[in-house]
């Protein structure tokens, strides 16, 4: 069979195209691929608790910090990816408020605390993804008692507290009385007063350097 260079021609630029059709399709894999990675790496940075919801309350994504958060609210083995009411309360009035008033840009604030020494400061908006027409529900869970935690181990660093200081001021960070923290560390109340005295003494020796 006799093929004309015309027709030779045709059919290698039709391969060379194919070809690099392929390559693109590759690339773009790749490169959406390296999005969701990138993604997940920065959502599981945040030091903040973050939940991806849709509107029946299915689980999309969460992070480590909001996975451990919500252990913490429900205690059953086999509720992985439940949400807990507490949390899903706060995004159905969300999701009322939507039908109220459709045009405008809602988001909801709430602090929830609980018998269990759970204290989350949680906030709730819409996120729209691009790959869908539908918005879903973005949570953002802020544990307080770790924030005062993160604060009060800073505080010791940039203070120079004791150890016995910093325990104290740990405690204090986490609204404890006097006496909380005295049966807590086994010291008098007058002891743990005189602790926070150097404390705040520290502190205001480095705000008058400063």
């Amino acid at each position: 069979m006799f093929i004309s260079d015309l027709e030779l021609n045709h059919n290698t630029a039709s391969i060379q195209r194919y070809k690099f059709s392929k390559k693109a399709s590759k690339n773009e894999q790749l490169q959406s691929a390296l999005k969701v990675y990138l993604l997940q790496a920065v959502i599981e940075s945040f030091v903040d608790g973050i939940l991806i919801l849709t509107t029946q309350g299915e689980l999309l994504h969460a992070n480590e910090c909001a996975r451990r958060i919500c252990r913490k609210l429900i205690s059953a083995e086999n509720s992985v990816n439940a949400i807990p009411e507490e949390i899903w309360s706060v995004c159905q009035s969300l999701m009322e408020s939507r039908k109220l008033f459709p045009d405008q840009k809602i988001s909801i604030e709430s602090e929830i605390e609980t018998d269990k020494s759970v204290k989350l400061r949680l906030r709730v908006r819409w996120l729209q993804l691009c790959a869908s027409n539908d918005s879903v529900l973005l949570v953002t869970l802020e544990d307080c008692n770790q924030s005062s935690q993160n604060i009060a181990i800073a505080d010791a660093k940039k203070y120079g507290l004791t150890d016995r200081e910093a325990e104290v001021w740990l405690l204090r960070r986490g609204n404890l009385s006097y006496k909380e923290i005295a049966d807590k560390l086994f010291i008098t109340i007058n002891t743990v007063k005189k602790h926070l005295k150097n404390i705040y003494a520290k502190q205001q020796d480095m705000l008058c350097l400063q």
